[in-house]
């Protein structure tokens, strides 16, 4: 991804043409038209991310290589490795080297580019450009669902007009980042040719003595398909993106003050661009025009959105422990997967919002709400558990699973007989199936009040507790119908009818 990154920005940002960039990087014309036309920057599913290193194949000799350039830091210019000389080199030195030139060429241009060269990403221009924008996360707690969370959100800022939006998140992580970014430029239907950014860790992996960043490959992937510039700020030196720091202030004082309430999280982020497009009628600080009037000249600087959707979602692998579960976040959230699947490896689709467990063939197995802060937490889904536990219901007690079953729902199996247990645990599989977990375990803590312990009653309470059948209103009478009062009943004259019948049957 070095290399396109650089091929990709000698074109579109210096306008160098492509048989100058060939030149300079010692590569083929055809493979720098192929960079430059490239707009799907997708992660290819055949491998994994950590697969995908950059030339792997003279991984041997890098070290050998990376010496070399070293050691020419001491040399004159004119007496340094060129890509051919180390290529020739290697051939001489190392039998059996089988890497191409070109190989070799394309790791020698990022090394030496590292090594050599002077130019800083990061700096800071006396004005800003249309079309440039800057980026950072602020703290703010909403209630979700009557919920309190501690969340962030992305803030999104445009110098030159001093337009900005933002989106709310229950945290900060590499996929909070492209959905935020994404959402903002599908809104504005456009994307930035420069964008700023704080050196998080979400992003970048490594600051380079003299101005360079050494980035996830995630983001790299992001930012080429989207085609923009990204400049990184000096370590603490944040200041150096002022506006979008007190872009971040003044929203979160303007439009999350008092802490807003909400069902939908999704539905609040579209509701909080429309107060972003409302604020920006008012006048700029500085010139004698509205920030929507400045902010025309933004998006006359910023270019098209790209054809093919991005896949936002983070992929990756983890082994599941003996109970079927799994941690992230440093082993502080727990999931669940499937008994099936204990001691094995699952598949995982990471979005902001949730963690989707998948098999060996990327089928789905359960789907998480994702788990966010610093402190232990878990989540559990019951549905796989108990399906694999009705299918083997004598195995229910010699298995973990049973002791990690709710103490209700543990007295309710102690009661029931061997026969019933299985026919109980798929009834409650089917109820968690239709309406969630809670509504099977309060179906459980109703049979056990009136003492029940069989399959039949749960179905029974469930249906009470839950109306399947709607209660109908009273119907209405018409004015032509007389009110007829309630009727009593007499029981004495059936006492003594019933009398007389004693009576005649005894005279038979």
């Amino acid at each position: 991804m070095d290399t396109i990154k650089d091929i990709r920005f000698r074109f579109f940002v210096k306008g160098e043409k492509i048989a100058q960039i060939a030149k300079t990087l010692n590569l083929d014309w055809k493979t720098v038209q192929k960079y430059v036309d490239m707009n799907d920057f997708n992660e290819s599913s055949s491998r994994p991310a950590s697969e995908q290193r950059f030339c792997p194949k003279p991984d041997p000799y890098k070290p050998t290589i990376d010496k070399w350039l070293v050691e020419d830091k001491q040399a004159p210019r004119k007496q340094r490795h060129t890509a051919m000389r180390v290529y020739n080199r290697l051939k001489k030195e190392f039998p059996g080297f089988n890497c191409s030139y070109r190989t070799v060429a394309s790791y020698y241009a990022v090394k030496h580019k590292e090594l050599f060269s002077g130019a800083k990403d990061g700096f800071i221009p006396l004005e800003h450009s249309p079309g440039e924008a800057q980026v950072d996360f602020g703290s703010a707690d909403f209630y979700e669902n009557g919920k309190r969370v501690s969340g962030k959100y992305l803030e999104v800022s445009f110098p030159y007009s001093n337009k900005g939006y933002l989106q709310l998140f229950h945290g900060e992580n590499m996929e909070c980042l492209p959905e935020g970014l994404d959402a903002i430029f599908r809104h504005i239907g456009a994307v930035p040719n420069e964008i700023w950014f704080d050196n998080t860790k979400t992003i970048v992996t490594k600051v380079i003595r003299g101005g360079g960043r050494e980035t996830t490959e995630r983001f790299d992937r992001f930012r080429e398909h989207y085609r923009f510039h990204a400049v990184f700020m000096n370590p603490g030196e944040g200041h150096e993106k002022g506006n979008v720091e007190n872009k971040v202030g003044y929203q979160r004082r303007n439009f999350l003050v008092p802490i807003p309430h909400f069902v939908s999280l999704s539905d609040y982020n579209r509701q909080l661009f429309d107060l972003c497009e409302e604020d920006a009628g008012r006048d700029h600080y500085r010139y004698n025009e509205t920030i929507e009037e400045r902010f025309a000249e933004d998006l006359k600087h910023c270019h098209p959105l790209p054809e093919i959707e991005f896949d936002l979602s983070g992929k990756t692998s983890i082994t599941t422990n003996n109970w079927g579960k799994f941690c992230l976040n440093k082993g502080l959230h727990e999931y669940s997967a499937s008994p099936k699947h204990a001691n094995t490896v699952v598949n995982l689709k990471l979005t902001s919002s949730l963690v989707i467990v998948m098999d060996d063939n990327y089928r789905e197995i359960i789907r998480h709400r994702r788990l966010y802060g610093d402190t232990k937490q878990q989540s559990m889904e019951w549905l796989p558990y108990l399906k694999q536990l009705s299918i083997r219901p004598r195995a229910l007690k010699y298995s973990g699973i049973y002791d990690m079953m709710p103490a209700e729902m543990k007295r309710f199996l102690q009661n029931c007989s061997n026969t019933e247990t299985g026919k109980v645990l798929r009834v409650l599989a089917e109820l968690t199936d239709r309406t969630g977990f809670d509504s099977a375990l309060n179906t459980v803590n109703q049979a056990l009040f009136y003492g029940a312990s069989d399959a039949d009653s749960l179905k029974n309470l469930y249906r009470r507790i839950y109306a399947e059948v709607p209660e109908l209103p009273p119907m209405p009478l018409g004015s032509e119908i007389p009110n007829v009062g309630q009727m009593t009943t007499n029981l004495i004259s059936y006492d003594v009818f019933l009398k007389k019948g004693d009576v005649l049957n005894a005279g038979k």
